[in-house]
């Protein structure tokens, strides 16, 4: 079942670069007491992901905590050291936190999970937006197609907040 707006965000463990190295943060560490814009990608680096979806929340990322958001964040089903190279080749370092979801845990959990060995890429996340607060989702926005960055593009995530 996928997740849907007033429902909590299941407890997981994402991975994330630190100057220590890579590090486990949890949902809860993430979310708890924050309002959060979260986005998610089929894969850093990916053409989609890469020309569309990254760059309009780099854009935005005055506008939308001007909004009163705490955070921006994305997640992909992607390892910690890609998500950290993905981070520093879109010099977005302190303005998006890269949450690495390797095995594709947070996905499943939320229901949005995707099988794309067909373009050998294994289990990825769908692309889609959402903003959760206090570790609730508040709106969310699920892609049809995995290369489409429209409804949940960082200007159609503006107009909710």
């Amino acid at each position: 079942m996928t997740i849907a707006v007033g429902a909590k965000l299941p407890q997981t463990t994402f991975r994330v670069m630190t100057a220590d190295g890579p590090q486990p943060r949890t949902t809860e560490e993430i979310f708890k007491g924050r309002k959060v814009v979260l986005f998610a990608v089929p894969g850093a680096f990916t053409p989609t992901c890469q020309n569309n979806h990254l760059p309009g929340y780099l854009k935005n990322v005055d506008a939308i905590k001007a909004k009163g958001v705490d955070a921006i964040a994305v997640t992909g089903v992607n390892d910690v050291f890609v998500m950290n190279a993905w981070c520093k080749a879109n010099n977005a370092e302190g303005k998006i936190e890269f949450l690495a979801d390797g095995n594709a845990d947070f996905a499943k959990a939320l229901g949005l999970s995707m099988d794309g060995s067909g373009f050998g890429l294994g289990i990825r996340s769908q692309r889609y937006s959402m903003i959760v607060n206090d570790g609730v989702v508040e709106s969310i926005n699920v892609e049809d197609a995995p290369g489409k960055a429209d409804i949940s593009g960082a200007d159609a995530l503006i107009k909710q907040l």
